[in-house]
């Protein structure tokens, strides 16, 4: 329930009242209008030393700045020190017809708030009413769950109307008097009376009425904290899982803070087999881990999907339909429903018994190369005819589609669901908004190598702040995702290599897969390198140490072989 009034008047209009000016103090000495009292007081303390500002630039007034300082001691429970700093500079951070307008509201002095409003400084009439309409709200629902009718109506006739705010909000005013008192809350979605309702309703005002007058709260803290994001966003090498910045000195994180450094080479003959599926008749050319880890998804290539119990290593169902020719598959992030797509130019939604769900199919559905959801289940993406991308809210049943000029080799999807990737076979990356509805071009990476083979890239690092590819000149290439510089080029491999992933816990580590028949574990420079005398009996030859938790998403889609894109 808000007190923003609709009233058809000119938004600059000056109230004109018989009560004492709007204006603020030092607007009312400029003016020739004699301050006097409390608002004289406040003019005396602002105005001599309006022109003042603090800081190499000049940037920062003084009054302002000081204010600031004390509103922060205050809130930190620090009020001598914050009495102190008022009493010295002559700076008071709330006149005493604020401090009084407030001390009123949080007692719950209706009527002496409506007297104090008009005092404590200029206010537009659009806001004068908006700000009388918010505490008068509050005084008439305190008189209805007080079950006081007659002052909530005498409320609501003699000071709520005359405001001439809106007539139908007047009208869900007067609606809540013949509402039972224990539905009195629900419907007016209000706290009740008491310190938690009022101090609501307090911080209302303060969003509404001019911040000179009220300084927003915990001012100090939104603007430092608005510093340190900056500072982090320039930061191109920022990856942390600390959010905790230092304001001693200006943010900046070194180069090792990427991992750019071979800490493992696992290759097929340092890792003891648990299971071999069987069961294809063609190539695997995709798999997915379902969301808790406990089943696997493949597909063949152009054949049928297959669901893999991890614990047992057995085929718990083959999902098939004729001509189906599946190419790829996606979990929903519930884990009991998965979405496949293929040759056969239909997507199909499956529960785990192998019932068919749900089906997008018809003359203009396209080939289906490569699927995804996003991790909240409301978009699901697929790539189509190679050129095509397909984004379909399934909450809406609404479809966005952006072409590519080039074919796209595959697609990821951010965690956060908001972005996705795509790899092109022109050498480029190129990063969209999901939830865009405007065509803004993409992001666009550049420098690595690609034409022939399927080649993945990846979101990684704090707030998916890299990209990371892989490349068909046996290297790796990260980029900033923001500025899309390219930060580092990394060797090792001597092969194609075909995906990436980054670890979704450990920041600092990434793994790569390559035609060489190797998977590299990269981490930071400055790390030490693992020893055998510090490995664990089946340990895989120290990587589950080194992958710490993330083994799952850190292998998802890693594929050693390369799948032309003809």
């Amino acid at each position: 329930m808000g007190g923003d009034s609709d009233v058809g008047q000119p938004p600059l209009k000056r109230q004109k009242l018989s009560k004492p000016s709007h204006k603020t103090p030092c607007e009312g000495s400029r003016t020739g209008v004699a301050a006097t009292g409390s608002a004289a007081l406040m003019a005396r303390s602002i105005c001599s030393n309006d022109g003042e500002t603090v800081g190499s630039h000049g940037q920062i007034r003084k009054v302002e700045f000081v204010r600031i300082i004390e509103q922060a001691l205050f809130s930190l429970g620090y009020q001598q020190a914050g009495a102190v700093l008022e009493e010295e500079s002559g700076i008071r951070l709330q006149s005493p017809a604020v401090q009084q307008f407030r001390e009123d509201i949080l007692a719950g002095r209706w009527d002496e708030c409506v007297a104090t409003l008009s005092e404590i400084g200029v206010l537009e009439e659009s806001t004068y009413k908006a700000a009388l309409f918010l505490v008068l709200q509050q005084k008439f629902l305190e008189s209805l769950e007080a079950s006081n009718t007659t002052a909530a109506l005498e409320t609501l006739r003699s000071e709520i109307s005359p405001l001439g705010v809106s007539t139908s909000k007047v009208h869900q005013l007067a609606s809540f008097i013949v509402c039972f008192p224990e539905d009195l809350l629900a419907k007016a979605q209000w706290k009740g009376a008491g310190q938690e309702s009022r101090q609501s309703l307090l911080e209302e005002l303060q969003q509404l009425l001019p911040p000179s007058i009220m300084v927003p709260e915990r001012r100090l803290e939104h603007l430092i904290e608005v510093a340190l994001q900056v500072q982090r966003e320039a930061c191109v090498y920022h990856n942390t899982l600390d959010h905790v910045l230092s304001l001693y000195s200006d943010h900046r994180c070194s180069r090792d803070q990427i991992p750019t450094r071979t800490l493992q080479v696992v290759e097929g003959d340092s890792l003891k087999v648990k299971y071999k599926f069987t069961g294809h008749s063609k190539p695997v050319s995709f798999v997915a881990w379902s969301p808790d880890d406990t089943m696997l998804l493949t597909c063949g290539n152009e054949e049928v999907v297959k669901l893999w119990d991890i614990s047992t290593g057995q085929c718990k169902y083959t999902y098939d339909k004729p001509n189906s020719c599946f190419t790829s598959c996606a979990w929903f992030p519930d884990g009991k429903r998965f979405v496949s797509g293929g040759g056969d130019k239909c997507i199909y939604m499956w529960d785990l018994e192998g019932h068919e769900l749900e089906a997008w199919k018809g003359a203009r559905m396209p080939r289906i190369n490569d699927l995804a959801i996003t991790t909240d289940g409301s978009h699901m993406v697929s790539i189509c005819d190679h050129k095509n991308i397909r984004i379909y809210n399934l909450e809406e049943k609404t479809e966005r589609v952006i072409e590519e000029e080039k074919p796209i080799t595959s697609l990821s999807v951010s965690k956060n669901g908001r972005y996705l990737l795509v790899n092109l076979v022109s050498q480029e990356i190129h990063l969209w908004d999901i939830s865009a509805a405007t065509k803004d071009l993409p992001k666009k990476y550049r420098g690595h190598k690609q034409g022939r083979y399927v080649i993945r890239s990846c979101f990684g690092g704090t707030d998916y702040a890299f990209i990371v590819s892989g490349s068909e000149d046996s290297q790796v290439y990260i980029w900033h995702r923001w500025n899309g510089e390219l930060l580092d080029v990394l060797s090792g491999h001597s092969g194609t290599v075909n995906s990436v992933s980054w670890n979704p816990v450990n920041p600092h580590m990434f793994a790569s897969a390559s035609d060489d028949h190797t998977i590299r574990i990269w981490g930071l420079s400055n790390r030490p390198m693992p020893k055998k005398h510090d490995e664990k009996p089946g340990s895989s030859n120290g990587f589950d140490h080194l992958v710490n938790g993330g083994t799952r998403d850190l292998l998802e889609n890693l594929r050693p072989f390369n799948s032309d894109t003809d």
